[in-house]
């Protein structure tokens, strides 16, 4: 509420042509905003924040997003979303979210990379690498009893790498605890090849993107619980590193197939499994995954907003 209220005060006191909320959730204060500035009033929405299927939200929050004079969604699969909940069509703009770029040179990441893996004993072993919040579209739990025994009987000198934790506070997210993965793990006989890390961030998360091989982003298609976007693959391939993801939701603007890495047919794990291994085994160049990442940089992102609010 001081955020509302700061804005509002801010509002009445300046000379604003819009005002842009950074989500759905705030969409109704971006309105009163707006209103108070005689502006136009925007939103960024990212999947999630349409699709809740909680009564109070869609009873209030819902009709404030549908009256946005704007609303600029993170990718193809959430723009559906906003024209199944009623926000018109010419009212919509695609604007796929920004990634900080690497600065590391190639000689730092070979450095960052190495270290990586003596202190965590990697050795030269092909590494697989999967990065987020522990709910369960993420779809870990499912990856190491579906397709990482698959991967394994092929590679057995895989490993995989888990970094995230569960979600605190999170909208309409269901919490795939580490434990919970650990013991599918086990329960596939492939407990020996996963490692759950904790969060990481910063150059701690960077460190792990250059020590992989192999971003792995199994993302299940859950209804009510969408995948916007897929910011993870693309910040993999800004540190060179290539993504095989399930084709749902917007992993398919965040993923170019043949370029950045492999989509596969959701629910298809003998398919994904496959993916890894090919990606292993033949692997993108590193300046092309690294020059496709640089499409989504910040100041494309910037430039791309200020596009969709001029129309």
């Amino acid at each position: 509420m001081a955020a509302f209220a700061a804005a509002l005060q801010e509002a009445r006191a300046g000379a604003y042509d819009w005002v842009l909320a950074g989500s759905g959730l705030t969409a109704p204060m971006a309105l009163a905003a707006a209103k108070a500035a005689n502006a136009k009033a925007a939103a960024y929405v990212h999947g999630l924040d349409l699709a809740v299927r909680h009564p109070l939200y869609r009873a209030l929050w819902l009709p404030a997003i549908r009256r946005l004079d704007r609303v600029i969604v993170n990718s193809r699969a959430t723009a559906d979303l906003a024209q199944e909940v009623g926000v018109a069509a010419e009212r919509i703009a695609i604007v796929h979210p920004g990634v900080e770029l690497p600065t590391a040179t190639p000689e730092e990441r070979a450095r960052l990379r190495a270290s990586f893996r003596e202190q965590h004993g990697l050795g030269e072993r092909p590494v697989l690498l999967t990065v987020g919040r522990l709910t369960t579209r993420k779809g870990v739990a499912p990856f190491v009893a579906e397709v990482l025994p698959q991967i394994v009987r092929v590679q057995p000198d895989v490993c995989l790498l888990v970094v995230g934790d569960v979600p605190r506070g999170a909208l309409a997210a269901t919490a795939e605890p580490p434990a919970t993965i650990l013991r599918a793990a086990e329960q596939a006989n492939v407990g020996n090849y996963v490692r759950w890390l904790g969060p990481r961030f910063g150059s701690d998360l960077s460190a792990a993107f250059f020590a992989a091989d192999v971003h792995v982003f199994p993302v299940r298609d859950l209804p009510g619980d969408p995948e916007g976007f897929g910011m993870v693959a693309v910040e993999a391939a800004s540190h060179g590193l290539p993504t095989v993801a399930y084709a749902t939701g917007g992993v398919v603007d965040a993923v170019a197939d043949g370029l950045s890495g492999r989509l596969v047919a959701p629910g298809d794990a003998t398919g994904f499994a496959q993916a890894v291994l090919d990606m292993l085994s033949n692997p993108p160049r590193e300046e092309a995954l690294t020059a496709y990442a640089a499409r989504f940089a910040w100041p494309h992102f910037g430039a791309a907003v200020w596009q969709a609010l001029q129309g």
